[in-house]
């Protein structure tokens, strides 16, 4: 009995290989627009109440935060939508969105069971974004994702350590760093389709 098969010349070993790579690759889309979208409702809630605390005598400048709840529905739904339309879902992917859902319900859990220190929110919600960011960078192999995680922990020891007028601030700058710039540079690498 003949043996038909034939060893594997280098180059289709190499082929072989890229091509298992390319299907563990993330789709970074719906990453960058998470990031975008989480970016600019915080900043935009975040800059509100600082000024609203600091330049009038609003009595609940936190009700601005209330926008986070139809933020949350935008999310999923987009996120539902995006994976309907995606009909291969990679481990990578698997693995960022599990840990995207796990910051969410711990946020919201922390969220409820904080409020009568609400002081505290800010550093704990910093530290607790670092996690999920930094994870989000090693998953994509993505540097300035990771260093976003950092400065979130950076920030969420800043805003301990400053008075409570300056927080909202601080977050903001937070957002910034740790979400908005990491973003754009996640959109415009993935439009060059070199993730």
């Amino acid at each position: 009995m003949e043996n038909d098969e034939k060893l594997m010349t280098g180059e289709e070993s190499l082929k072989i290989i890229t091509e298992m790579i390319n299907k563990t690759k993330m789709n970074v889309k719906q990453g960058s627009f998470q990031l975008l979208f989480w970016g600019w409702l915080i900043l935009f809630c975040s800059l509100s109440e600082f000024l609203l605390i600091n330049l009038t005598d609003y009595p609940t400048p936190w009700y601005i935060w209330w926008l986070v709840v139809p933020g949350i529905l935008v999310s999923i739904i987009y996120g539902m939508v995006k994976g309907k339309k995606e009909h291969v879902h990679t481990y990578a992917e698997r693995i960022y969105m599990w840990t995207w859902l796990a910051f969410m319900v711990v946020a919201i859990l922390m969220f409820v069971f904080i409020r009568p220190h609400y002081e505290l929110f800010p550093v704990l919600i910093l530290m607790l974004a670092g996690f999920p960011t930094f994870i989000s960078g090693i998953i994509l192999r993505f540097r300035p994702l990771m260093l976003g995680g950092i400065s979130f922990w950076i920030f969420s020891v800043i805003t301990f350590l400053v008075g409570q007028s300056v927080v909202p601030l601080i977050v903001s700058i937070a957002m910034f760093t740790g979400y908005l710039i990491p973003g754009y540079m996640l959109k415009r690498k993935d439009s060059y389709g070199t993730i």
